[in-house]
């Protein structure tokens, strides 16, 4: 399969904010309750509050392309001088395991990289051990465990990991 990384356009929102809600349904519902996914996709994955963060300055939003199809997105932003963020990587879960994740995290790797950060970071939920895998397969590893609040009540156990970059 080719895939292509190109920057996400404002009227693709609506076509991302679908893939969010398709991959938080698929991916959490084993791992939160449905009253989480519920409370992250209305709050952080509704269509304007992507497009007020796709516009804002500092953060990148990255799309997956094959076949002429948008299958899956990324997220970053700086969160120092010296690291990057992957703040959301998210794959259509029919087309996982075809290389679109590691595609869309070496785009944010080599942006980091450009930008002289020293490394690439990002948060695993604790209990998702498939991701947690494969971001260990592309070499990042544990940095420390963290409760975050997501807001409504809710606590996400995440894994903080990291990525030194050459």
């Amino acid at each position: 399969m080719q895939i292509a990384v190109f920057p996400i356009a404002t009227e693709e929102v609506e076509v991302i904010a679908a893939l969010a809600r398709l991959v938080w349904q698929a991916a959490y519902a084993d791992l939160i309750s449905q009253s989480q996914i519920d409370y992250m996709l209305e709050q952080r994955y509704n269509a304007p509050r992507m497009r007020e963060e796709l516009c804002t300055p500092g953060i990148w939003w990255d799309k997956a392309m094959a076949g002429g199809e948008i299958v899956g997105f990324a997220s970053s932003l700086l969160q120092t001088p010296e690291e990057m963020k992957l703040d959301k990587l998210y794959v259509d879960p029919a087309r996982q395991r075809a290389g679109i994740g590691a595609c869309l995290a070496e785009h944010v790797a080599a942006r980091a990289a450009a930008l002289g950060c020293r490394s690439l970071i990002l948060a695993v939920n604790r209990g998702n051990v498939r991701a947690k895998a494969a971001y260990e397969k592309y070499g990042f590893t544990v940095r420390e465990e963290r409760k975050s609040d997501i807001g409504g009540g809710f606590v996400m156990d995440d894994f903080i990991m990291a990525k030194p970059l050459a």
